[in-house]
């Protein structure tokens, strides 16, 4: 299902990527899509990634492969297009979300830089919104102290 927004001036726009940009650009947030040319092209990179692999994947394996990619993309970063918040991150946090919601602590261990990640954006001021938090356990329950 692909989304539309219909404008008031001219035609309507199509597609997440087209739409959320625009709006970007409407709320004059421009530094949301890259401030450098390589920031931009990084953050449609991953823009293009949310859609064509996390919103195509819907097999487990496909799930997989997807935490597996962000995870080693994010193990010296702190945001996908390096140290800078941009759009990439807000919608990767939305497509990802379901898939937090349904880890396993184990699960969200192995996969340790995205739930980093995502705890990070969810906290980030106006992302979550109407979404759950999703919770990550930071201590052991079980300690070795006497």
């Amino acid at each position: 299902q692909v989304p539309v927004l219909q404008t008031n001036n001219g035609p309507g726009l199509t597609g997440l990527m087209t739409i959320a940009a625009h709006l970007v650009r409407q709320a004059k947030k421009d530094q949301l899509l890259g401030s450098t040319a390589e920031e931009k092209a990084v953050v449609q990179q991953w823009l293009e990634y949310r859609v064509t692999r996390v919103n195509g994947g819907s097999s487990k394996e496909d799930t997989r492969t997807v935490l597996k990619d962000l995870n080693m993309h994010l193990e010296d970063k702190v945001y996908l297009a390096g140290n800078i918040f941009t759009l990439a991150d807000i919608l990767m946090y939305y497509g990802l979300h379901h898939i937090m919601v349904d880890l396993t602590v184990q699960e969200k261990e192995i996969y340790l830089n995205v739930s980093r990640w995502f705890n990070h954006i969810q906290h980030y001021p106006g992302v979550r919104q109407h979404l759950s938090n999703v919770v990550f356990i930071k201590n052991r329950l079980y300690t070795n102290a006497h």
